[in-house]
């Protein structure tokens, strides 16, 4: 699934949610264009008080945009990838992120405890698409060699948001 985000900024602050806070944030994950209104029904308060909430949460950075989610089928994009990348040395995590944040295949891309540095999430229109940005992000000067898994099938496809402790 690919989110189209507006973001507003970054969670930088511990912000302790109550159990209104998570009904409410779990409302908007599901249908983030209902209405306070509706929302209100569901978890218990009028209207005001969830716009209340909302705010205080946008404003805390605990929710950052609201945004729509797309099937990656409809844009072309029927083909996703993990690919771990072997860096040398002591590449810097923020060299890695410019690096293949220039790539629109790469829609994400982490660091990761063991032997790789990274691992990328690659989406294209097939396998020699998929090939061919491999290829791509190999030629960068920082990487040593890659290793990719092709996406046969998802199992879980959890929106971003859904869960919550």
């Amino acid at each position: 699934m690919i989110v189209a985000r507006h973001t507003a900024r970054r969670y930088t602050e511990r912000v302790e949610l109550d159990r209104l806070d998570r009904d409410i944030i779990a409302a908007l994950v599901d249908d983030a264009r209902q209405t306070y209104a509706e929302i209100g029904q569901q978890v218990g308060l009028s209207a005001p008080a969830v716009k209340r909430r909302v705010d205080r949460l946008r404003e805390s950075g605990a929710i950052t945009g609201f945004s729509a989610r797309v099937a990656p089928q409809a844009l072309g994009w029927t083909t996703e990838a993990y690919v771990e990348l072997f860096c040398q040395g002591k590449t810097k995590p923020s060299d890695i992120a410019l690096a293949v944040s220039r790539f629109p295949e790469v829609v994400g891309a982490a660091t990761i405890t063991g032997e790789a540095d990274a691992l990328l999430h690659i989406r294209a229109t097939d396998v020699r698409h998929v090939e061919r940005v491999i290829e791509r992000i190999a030629a960068q000067a920082f990487v040593v060699r890659t290793k990719s898994a092709i996406v046969l099938s998802r199992l879980v496809d959890s929106p971003p948001g859904t869960a919550m402790p």
